[in-house]
């Protein structure tokens, strides 16, 4: 069977903060692209959806270099659970390595690949447009989103050697210069960032082979649900995503807001090897990481939250799920930033 090319709703949330950035409401921005807003709810988008909202924000913010900005923007939050094995990874060219295992969790909208040199290797992107051709946008965020994970994985000012694309150039020199500060050619055979050998096999002072194996485990996971076309899996996900700031939900309750009996439901999960408590976990993990991540939210406040009656409980869920306390995994995030 083949499954309907989708992107994670974290790679949208570039998008829209981009726009944003650039003073487009998303309400606006959703309307020129004709997607509802009930739609952000969602895990994924079809692929076409983000396409059309990067031509929505192209047309809205009448910048030539609105792509190559956005993939500026990206860090530990922009790739879902990617972003973590990218950190823990020993080096860069590892953490590529994961990239590319794990590509779809992030999006079906292409793939990396590596052709290693003497000196240098390429990172190339082909790119996997659905029924609509990609904004020419998107190809160049992509570039720009790998020099910047770059930089943020390593923690260092990384330079390209070169960067080429396969499209003509959107904008002015200049915009180029400022986001890879290396030389840039257009209309080649491919699009590609060319990174030299020594950046690539550097040790990667975040690198911890311990939390590398639970990513690896998590992502593992989340790709063999992905790859099922796991449809009950998605929307129990996004159904106990909205409940759960108000309350834990109980699969009895999921059931009945999916017009399912607990028993039908129950057989379904069982069909795909789905768990209540396995899916409720996740969900809750995912909330946890993005919620520590902000330096201004009170950590006693986050398990309380996300539904954990005391804060050592949650303390105990967060380091069985990262290896570390959230005082530590926050202490880290603002040592990437």
């Amino acid at each position: 069977m083949t499954l309907q090319a989708t992107v994670s709703m974290s790679w949208v949330g570039t998008v829209l903060a981009a726009a944003e950035g650039a003073g487009v409401p998303r309400a606006a921005l959703l309307a020129r692209a004709g997607i509802g807003a009930g739609e952000l709810a969602l895990e994924r988008w079809p692929i076409d959806h983000i396409t059309r909202l990067w031509r929505a924000a192209a047309h809205c913010t009448q910048d030539a270099g609105f792509g190559l900005k956005a993939g500026s923007l990206v860090g530990p939050g922009s790739f879902n659970v990617v972003s973590y094995l990218l950190q823990s990874a020993p080096s860069l060219r590892a953490a590529i390595g994961a990239v590319q295992q794990y590509q779809r969790l992030i999006s079906d909208g292409g793939r990396f690949q590596m052709i290693a040199g003497a000196q240098a290797g390429w990172v190339v992107y082909h790119p996997r447009q659905g029924t609509l051709a990609f904004s020419p946008h998107q190809i160049e965020a992509v570039l720009a989103a790998v020099v910047a994970f770059s930089r943020w994985v390593t923690g260092r000012a990384v330079r390209p050697l070169q960067v080429q694309f396969s499209q003509p150039r959107l904008g002015p020199l200049a915009g180029y210069r400022d986001v890879f500060g290396c030389p840039v050619a257009f209309e080649q055979a491919f699009s590609g960032v060319l990174l030299d050998n020594a950046l690539l096999d550097a040790p990667l002072p975040q690198a911890d082979a311990q939390l590398a194996r639970l990513h690896h485990q998590h992502a593992a996971e989340r790709l063999a649900v992905l790859s099922q076309g796991g449809a009950l899996a998605q929307e129990l996900r996004a159904w106990i995503a909205a409940a759960l700031p108000a309350r834990v939900p109980t699969r009895a309750e999921a059931a009945a807001a999916l017009s399912l009996s607990e028993r039908t439901l129950a057989r379904r999960m069982r069909a795909q090897q789905l768990s209540f408590s396995a899916l409720l976990d996740a969900v809750r993990r995912e909330a946890a990481l993005q919620a520590v991540a902000q330096a201004d939210r009170p950590l006693a406040d986050i398990g309380q939250a996300l539904g954990f009656a005391e804060p050592a409980v949650f303390w105990r869920a967060f380091r069985r799920w990262t290896g570390c306390t959230p005082a530590q995994w926050r202490a880290r995030q603002g040592e990437q930033g």
